[in-house]
């Protein structure tokens, strides 16, 4: 038989390897050559990432016509959401991994069950946090340094945004099931069709084209809100319907205790660990928005672009932790294994590339988001030292991922915490203040953490704890 192994096989079949990715596949994942394997979980996971990268940037595009002020009130307002991602992929994660090792020990009805499970502790979570964010949203704004003209343009974009959370959650946790069982694909298409939609929306809702009301700021977090909301409606549907790897039914969302007590204890520590990493990013927010709205908007442009590159990024470590969970649920942990250090090459290569890219066309990248000179000078700065870390990056985030896949939750949950609370916050303060760098010490601390994450983090890996996690 011809080797079909990843991307080194015959033009034709790589080919037939891209379409069959793209169109969903039908193969069991525990078994065939894995190069391939990780090739047809990895593509339609990339280009989901990289629609939630496209999110990322579409906002921020249009925002930035409107002046300094409603791009840091964006900015402002995606570091408390942070938050909201953080509870997001906790449950996200828990879904994932159990999921998964239901899929490789053959049992999908168990798969449907925890997936159903998790769709209704992402009900319960949203409408306690949509309702919470929505009401104190001008105070959380003002806690984390906004200026009254922030405060005046930005209220009713983290109102929205903050109240409109469900969207994001059930999203994120709808899609993790989807990756869990092998079904990328079908996540792939659900992101497709909500950026559409954002992608059409927010200029009309921001500058009033044709019959639509001149919103500002506010009409890029209604679109935004539209589009994931449809996205999250498709999925669900797609999941009940039950014609995929996942045939859930109604009796799958009765709700199971001890599912759920299972389902808790994974997202726990998936969660806090995702709020200990992205809360640190509120922590370097505060420290930059200490020398001004230009060095916080400049900073808000550079960091979508950073997320622009990391989401699709993010698929490849995705791909990783359902290869992870499934083999270990088929009783190959060396599958396990070998899936990991295989994705960490292409991701390798893939951020690199990216990394070289980003240093040698900053400013023209950042001069897109405005006419601001002074903004798009911070912004192009930032982004070149943030992006020296690419390739530090890219081994660092599927490791983590494989951890998550595995069930082992906690490891990356004292890595966040030792490495971006004990070293990267500390990094940045000593950088910006006592030793005078400004914003850019800020700037700095970033590839000096996630490089260290990604050394300690494979340092871990390799001793294999995490072959023994149950789920």
């Amino acid at each position: 038989m011809p080797d079909h192994d990843a991307l080194t096989a015959a033009p034709q079949t790589t080919w037939s390897t891209i379409r069959e990715a793209i169109r969903g596949s039908h193969q069991d994942f525990t078994q065939g050559p894995l190069g391939r394997a990780v090739v047809l979980l990895a593509i339609p996971m990339v280009v989901e990432m990289a629609m939630e990268s496209i999110f990322a940037v579409t906002d921020i595009f249009f925002v930035s016509k409107l002046g300094a002020a409603a791009v840091a009130s964006v900015g402002l307002t995606e570091s408390l959401l942070a938050i909201v991602y953080a509870l997001a992929l906790g449950l996200g994660t828990a879904v994932t991994a159990i999921v998964a090792r239901r899929i490789g020990e053959k049992d999908p009805d168990g798969a449907a069950h925890a997936a159903a499970q998790g769709v209704l502790l992402g009900v319960i979570v949203a409408i306690v946090l949509g309702s919470l964010g929505s009401i104190f949203a001008p105070q959380l704004l003002a806690l984390l340094g906004a200026t009254p003209a922030v405060l005046t343009q930005g209220t009713g974009f983290a109102r929205v945004m903050l109240g409109g959370e469900a969207s994001v959650i059930l999203l994120f946790l709808l899609n993790a099931a989807f990756r869990g069982a092998g079904d990328a694909a079908i996540a792939m298409r659900v992101l497709l069709i909500s950026n559409a939609i954002n992608i059409v929306l927010g200029p009309c809702l921001i500058f009033g084209v044709g019959p639509f009301p001149a919103l500002g700021v506010t009409g890029a977090a209604i679109a935004t809100t539209i589009g994931r909301g449809t996205g999250a409606l498709i999925a669900f549907l797609t999941l009940v319907r039950g014609n995929h790897r996942l045939a859930v039914g109604v009796r799958h969302f009765r709700p199971d205790v001890s599912q759920m007590r299972a389902l808790v204890r994974l997202a726990g520590a998936a969660t806090f660990q995702f709020i200990i990493g992205t809360a640190s990013w509120i922590g370097l927010v505060r420290i930059i928005s200490l020398f001004g709205s230009v060095e916080l908007a400049g900073y808000t442009v550079a960091i979508r672009l950073l997320i622009f590159a990391l989401l699709p990024a993010w698929g490849l470590a995705n791909a990783a932790a359902t290869l992870v969970g499934q083999n270990l649920g088929a009783g190959k942990p060396e599958r396990a294994e070998q899936s990991v250090w295989t994705a960490c090459k292409y991701n390798l290569a893939f951020l690199t590339a990216l990394g070289v890219i980003f240093v040698a066309l900053a400013p023209t990248l950042t001069g897109f988001f405005g006419h601001d000179a002074e903004v798009s000078r911070v912004a192009a700065r930032a982004l070149r030292i943030m992006s020296i870390g690419f390739p530090c990056y890219a081994y660092g985030m599927v490791v983590m991922q494989a951890f998550n896949g595995a069930g082992d939750t906690w490891t990356p949950t004292w890595l966040n915490f030792l490495i971006f609370w004990c070293w990267e916050i500390p990094l940045a303060w000593l950088l910006a203040k006592p030793l005078g760098w400004g914003a850019t010490g800020g700037f700095v601390a970033i590839p000096i953490a996630f490089s260290t994450m990604a050394v300690v983090g494979a340092v871990l890996f390799r001793r294999g704890r995490w072959q023994v996690q149950r789920v």
